[in-house]
């Protein structure tokens, strides 16, 4: 098995960490974080993750607005983006899966669970 590399944007620090952790010792799969949508942005561009999990509600730049930056970017929009939310009403609306993402997994996530999630997802 190859080693992923993702990105986790999200700011809630506490989910960063445990998404973090999660994927490094279930899949040993190399974890970068990042707070807000921007520093996401300028990550995703210079560490080329093999797939992103974007938080869906963040402070100034949220979501939405940092899934179509990566889609518009020649350097990050082949990434595949899996959104995070802890509110059901957001995951349903369509404007998510055509600004390109490619799944929605729901908070509370269970850590034990979240690669496999991540890989049943993509198709890993």
């Amino acid at each position: 098995m190859t080693d992923k590399r993702i990105l986790i944007i999200d700011d809630e620090a506490d989910v960063r960490e445990i998404a973090k952790v999660s994927l490094e010792i279930t899949k040993h799969w190399q974890v970068t974080t990042a707070a807000s949508g921007d520093e996401g942005l300028a990550l995703a561009s210079s560490c080329h993750p093999d797939a992103i999990l974007l938080d869906v509600v963040m402070p100034q730049v949220d979501g939405l607005a940092t899934l179509i930056k990566l889609r518009e970017n020649m350097a990050t929009c082949h990434i595949p983006v899996i959104l995070l939310t802890a509110t059901i009403r957001l995951a349903t609306q369509p404007a998510y899966a055509a600004a390109g993402a490619k799944a929605i997994l729901v908070k509370p996530f269970d850590p034990g669970l979240l690669g496999s999630q991540i890989e049943t997802a993509l198709g890993w």
